[in-house]
């Protein structure tokens, strides 16, 4: 029996090399077998085996006598044979061909390893870009102008913290420097699970463009850059945020699910409605799944650490520029901001300034002081002569906030409130007190001199009491519960308190006890007087009646 692991040439012999065949048919059945073998396997097909059938194909037109029928069978072998040259041809042509591409194949690229996504760490990341939105709109031409001719000429910043535009000028800057210090080191944590060796080190390329103004990777961005920027920024926190009100509401609704699929009801009329109930609150719970999922896949789950840490790495160079260069920071703090400051010619200036240009790459300034970040953290401690450095300044702000409260409403302060408010004093200011209210007489009938003390303390609550408020806002907005949520004031540290000077707060608030305690007493007389009055018209109506 044939197999087919012989190959073509063996066939033929085998086939040819017995005793002429006996009939015409068995001739062509082993013709044809050889050509369908030849057809089969072309590429291993030694052409000799053509030539060895024309010579066989002689001996058996001898033997068969069928001169008309072998020609056709020879017209057969010929055409298979100018089918054979072509096949070699073809055979040399992809053998070339297979050769080169093998030596011209580069080697097999390593797999890509897939990044992986920040998942549930997206809200502390969405929490970040919206610090560093709040931070970038601070920097606005309307709130630098603010800064300037509002919130350094406060009479309350006047008259108890400083009346030197340079000094404050400083703290500003040194208070929107170490906001924007808190948030790198925050990136940085989390940059060290980026697969980018150069985002990893942020923390050290950040210091060192905070010190010496190099930005190697050119992570400073252009104006419009930044925008566009702002925008993506802006839109993974809004989407974020509505992903994590999504997620909420899909576990309430899993709560649900759970509760009414293990209630049991006896009654068929209640296991009905209750089956129905499960149909809606499946259909519900698969519908809010779904959302989850589309929202997770545009909000910030499913980005990768490279991706957001690149977008506020490049976000942090670029404010640290701008605000060098709204306080024109160069080897100091500055003296005094920029009078001009519109975008186009302070913030980001115009070619023909000479300035640092965003749109032309890095930040390329003279060099700073050394230690940026350390300096800026020196500037925000405050002296020892300040509430600040006394850890005083947001308990001076609550009794600042209680004595106006009680200012504007005398006859409602009864004696505990009184009692309350004394024991909040400080032994510094009620020793101040004690001092002030010796000689003072018992009685407080004088109109005139009650009225004079009520205008007296309205104007020294006009400039204490913004800074009082100021330091509660201050304060509510950095505390533990709150510090993941966008302030919603921009109120800055030299507005409150925290840098005002003891002695003279504490002579403000001296001042204001000694008022509070005459108008208090001349209202409890006042009363006091009145009710007596009723009461003596009262008896005399009495008498008067009971006369008749």
């Amino acid at each position: 029996m044939v197999t087919t692991s012989h190959e073509p040439q063996e066939l033929a012999f085998i086939f040819f090399s017995a005793a002429p065949f006996s009939n015409y048919f068995s001739f062509i059945s082993t013709i044809r077998l050889c050509l369908f073998v030849f057809l089969s396997n072309p590429f291993s097909f030694n052409p000799s085996i053509l030539s060895y059938l024309n010579q066989q194909f002689l001996k058996q037109i001898y033997f068969l006598k069928k001169p008309r029928s072998c020609l056709v069978l020879k017209l057969r072998i010929i055409s298979v044979m100018a089918l054979e040259t072509w096949l070699i041809k073809v055979k040399k042509s992809i053998a070339h061909s297979l050769d080169s591409v093998r030596a011209s194949a580069p080697r097999a690229k390593p797999a890509l390893i897939k990044k992986s996504s920040v998942g549930v760490l997206a809200f502390e990341i969405s929490g970040l870009m919206s610090k560093l939105l709040h931070l970038w709109q601070f920097l606005s031409d309307k709130n630098m102008i603010r800064i300037r001719n509002e919130s350094i000429c406060l009479e309350g910043v006047r008259k108890i913290v400083s009346n030197d535009d340079a000094f404050l000028l400083g703290l500003a800057c040194a208070e929107i420097v170490e906001n924007l210090r808190l948030l790198a080191k925050s990136l940085s944590r989390i940059s060290k699970r980026c697969e980018d060796s150069h985002l990893r080190n942020f923390d050290r390329y950040f210091n060192e463009f905070a010190n010496t103004g190099r930005d190697p990777y050119n992570w400073v961005l252009s104006l419009k850059d930044m925008d566009s920027k702002i925008k993506k920024m802006d839109q993974y926190v809004t989407t974020t945020a509505l992903l994590h009100r999504q997620m909420d509401e899909l576990s309430v609704l899993e709560n649900s699910l759970k509760k009414a699929s293990n209630s049991h009801f006896k009654d068929s009329d209640i296991s009905s409605i209750k089956e129905q109930k499960i149909i809606d609150l499946r259909q519900k719970f698969l519908w809010q799944k779904q959302e989850v999922k589309y929202l997770k896949e545009r909000s910030l789950w499913c980005r990768s650490f490279d991706t957001v840490t690149s977008l506020l790495a490049r976000s942090i160079f670029t404010t640290l520029a701008k605000i060098k260069l709204v306080f024109g920071i160069n080897h100091g703090y500055p003296n005094s901001l920029p009078r001009s400051l519109s975008a186009s010619a302070t913030v980001y200036p115009s070619e023909n300034h000479n300035t640092c240009n965003f749109v032309s790459g890095p930040l390329v300034k003279p060099p700073v002081f050394n230690e940026f970040f350390e300096s800026n953290t020196k500037m925000l401690k405050p002296p020892s002569s300040t509430l600040g450095a006394a850890a005083l300044a947001l308990h001076y702000a609550n009794l600042i906030i209680v004595m106006e409260k009680m200012i504007r409403s005398p006859q409602l302060v009864g004696v505990d409130a009184r009692d309350d408010l004394y024991s909040m004093l400080p032994n510094s200011i009620r020793s101040s007190l004690r001092s002030r209210l010796k000689g003072v007489g018992f009685s407080a009938s004088d109109p005139v001199l009650a009225g004079e003390w009520k205008d007296a303390l309205q104007k020294i609550l006009g400039w204490l009491s913004p800074l009082a408020h100021n330091m509660i806002k201050w304060q509510s907005e950095r505390s533990f519960e709150q510090q993941n949520i966008i302030p919603k004031t921009n109120v800055l540290l030299l507005q409150t308190m925290y840098f005002a000077n003891q002695d003279k707060t504490e002579a403000a608030i001296t001042e204001l006890l000694v008022g509070l305690n005459y108008i208090w007493r001349f209202e409890r007389e006042m009363n006091a007087k009145a009710l007596f009055e009723c009461t003596n018209f009262n008896n005399f109506l009495t008498l008067k009646r009971s006369s008749n």
